[in-house]
């Protein structure tokens, strides 16, 4: 009987996934779009998010490459941030068409490059509820380490941002 149980309970530990254990960011830090910016906003809406996060990225960057892999692939950070964001990855070299937030139909590279100046990857973009980028809170880079990161989305979720710099808060937090 005893043997029974044993058995039973690896079984039932094997088949859930370890806590802590890094997750695949585009399945669980991305949230899946039909590309229209202005529904996605909607959504955030009825859902109670803070806002919307864009990941501006580009296939060959070593950053991005970095950020997926040691921080975007983080379960505390995948469940924070979906908490309280919907969260979408754009190309910057990509032609995929997309609707931005005011409705107007555009690339991605069109999206990113001439409505907000995207150069270099990754650049962290937070958006308010009404499609206003969060300028204080863009971040261009990777961050040192999830911790950074999460830092970076709490002050946004405490909207800091309206009175802080996020460097100097860095410095008050940690």
């Amino acid at each position: 009987m005893s043997h029974l149980f044993l058995v039973l309970a690896l079984l039932v530990a094997g088949s859930s996934p370890a806590a802590g254990l890094p997750r695949d960011p585009e399945a669980y830090f991305f949230n899946t779009t039909f590309w229209d910016f202005s529904e996605e906003l909607q959504a955030a809406r009825s859902a109670g998010k803070k806002g919307i996060l864009i990941m501006f990225e580009m296939d060959e960057c070593p950053f991005c490459h970095r950020m997926k892999t040691t921080v975007l692939n983080q379960p505390d950070v995948q469940d924070f941030f979906r908490e309280h964001f919907l969260i979408f990855p754009v190309d910057i070299e990509g032609d995929v068409e997309i609707v931005d937030f005011n409705g107007n139909t555009t690339t991605m590279k069109d999206f990113a490059f001439r409505q907000y100046r995207v150069r270099a990857t990754p650049v962290f973009a937070f958006f308010d509820l009404d499609g206003n980028i969060i300028k204080q809170a863009r971040f261009t880079g990777a961050t040192r380490d999830k911790e950074e990161f999460l830092l970076l989305g709490k002050y946004v979720v405490d909207e800091v941002y309206k009175h802080e710099s996020f460097t100097r808060y860095k410095r008050t937090v940690r």
